[in-house]
């Protein structure tokens, strides 16, 4: 055997495996690669667009939630200035119910005294008759005795 022959065999077998690999082996192989480099560089765009997405949404939720709370404040802050504002309201209505009960108490006790003066005078008028009917030993006329009691009433 001749080891210059066995050297060209192995270099023509070895150029064979390299035009071989090179042709059927390495475009599959290199086409992996780089779909699975692309698919790779579009995962690590998926993660930075979700990244921006959640920052974009937590910065809404954040302006929400402000917004809300502000608005709960306001709510509460009208509801304060509805329930001071039914307490006043409620506090003119007694004072006024107050008045109207204190004047209508005071017309009452006046028509009661008017009524204790007339019986009290139709009382005096009476006793007055009878007392001037036992000194007189006379009948005196009701009625025109009433008359100047109510004459001498007003004079005084």
């Amino acid at each position: 055997m001749n080891i210059n022959m066995t050297l060209i065999g192995q270099m023509i077998a070895f150029a064979i495996f390299v035009w071989f690999c090179t042709k059927y082996v390495w475009p599959p192989i290199s086409n992996a690669l780089h779909e699975r480099q692309k698919k790779i560089a579009d995962g690590l765009d998926a993660a930075s667009r979700a990244t921006r997405d959640l920052e974009v949404a937590q910065e809404e939720a954040n302006e929400t939630l402000r917004a809300s709370k502000e608005q709960a404040a306001e709510i509460l802050e009208q509801a304060h200035k509805r329930s001071s504002q039914m307490v006043e309201e409620a506090r003119e209505q007694a004072r006024q119910e107050g008045e109207r009960m204190i004047t209508a108490a005071k017309s009452e006790i006046d028509q009661e005294i008017n009524r204790a003066r007339e019986d009290l005078r139709a009382q005096v008028s009476r006793l007055a008759v009878v007392g001037a009917e036992r000194i007189l030993e006379s009948s005196i006329d009701e009625q025109k005795h009433r008359d100047l009691v109510d004459k001498l009433a007003n004079e005084l």
